[in-house]
């Protein structure tokens, strides 16, 4: 079976820690341990991941050196995918026997240069801050923020995938079983020029619906989304609030969720399980194997017919 398991940046980055190495180190091998069984069945795992407080993070210390050693966001989200995925690989190497192979791919994901998402920045990267730091911060230096949680961040324009540039490559290495890192933060977003050349531009793709679209085009047989929460629920934050086990594609709507958090996740699974007719699941991180199973998560399958509750 054919898996893509996109790994929310919640799940690789507690919510609140410092960002420091050290914290996404252990985080990471918090990952690795969850995954292994996945990867020890012989399934073909091919592993995406966030990395928005890390190419924030590397936005602010680009922006600490001089004015003419900053780059641009398209750079930042390679950098952030070269090093989040060196630490999966490498947790993933150490807990796992020799004969399993990995491999981390740089991954290219074209987009539309008119996306309106150009205009409307809505996608948050680096630390949460105070509300009266972040306004100051963008006083300073010319950002969007937005309210994020129990702070403000940072956003940056998130244009909608079209294409994942690289899949003959990931498709090439998971026939050979090899387990693949790629598309870390949505992928590096680029557009096509007039005379059909690419260049790099200016924002943070998400990584769900990057996930989703790579899962499409590989013809995934499950798409696993998962993150620091057990499951999607509705009414969350309230008293009445209810874990859904099981939904169909149809019961569910991506506007009746938090924009900036489980939004995208619905539409992503949806998206995916609609155009396949495939599952998509999403839960935590520790209930991988479980919500496979069917036993954890939620999971969004068209051989069900509305909702049911955990």
């Amino acid at each position: 079976m054919r898996i893509v398991v996109a790994l929310g940046g919640n799940a690789l980055l507690k919510r609140g820690e410092p960002m420091t190495v050290a914290n996404l180190r252990a985080s990471v091998r918090r990952a690795a341990a969850s995954l292994s069984p996945l990867i020890a069945d012989q399934h073909g795992i091919v592993i995406t991941h966030g990395s928005g407080p890390q190419v924030g993070l590397l936005a602010l210390q680009a922006a600490a050196g001089p004015s003419e050693g900053s780059y641009p966001l398209d750079v930042l989200d390679a950098e952030s995918e070269g090093m989040v995925g060196y630490l999966i690989e490498q947790e993933l190497d150490n807990v796992l026997p020799s004969e399993h192979l990995f491999a981390t791919l740089l991954t290219r994901v074209l987009v539309d240069h008119s996306d309106p998402a150009f205009l409307h920045p809505t996608k948050p990267i680096g630390p949460v801050y105070e509300k009266a730091v972040a306004e100051r911060l963008a006083l300073d230096r010319g950002w969007t923020i937005a309210e994020n949680g129990m702070g403000w961040r940072r956003v940056v324009p998130s244009p909608r995938p079209l294409k994942v540039l690289e899949t003959r490559v990931i498709e090439f290495l998971v026939e050979q079983c090899v387990t693949v890192i790629c598309a870390g933060g949505g992928g590096i977003p680029v557009v096509e020029r007039l005379d059909g050349s690419l260049a790099g531009i200016e924002a943070v793709i998400d990584k769900d619906l990057a996930s989703a679209l790579l899962g499409r085009q590989l013809g995934a047989d499950h798409l696993l989304l998962l993150t620091d929460v057990d499951g999607v629920y509705l009414d969350w934050g309230t008293p009445t609030a209810r874990a859904i086990a099981w939904a169909a594609p149809t019961a569910l709507r991506s506007d009746d969720f938090a924009p900036g958090s489980m939004g995208p996740k619905i539409e992503a699974a949806i998206g995916f399980v609609a155009e396949t007719g495939r599952p998509a699941s999403i839960g935590r991180l520790e209930d991988a194997i479980l919500i496979l199973k069917g036993a954890a998560g939620t999971t969004i399958d068209v051989n069900v017919k509305g909702l049911s509750f955990r």
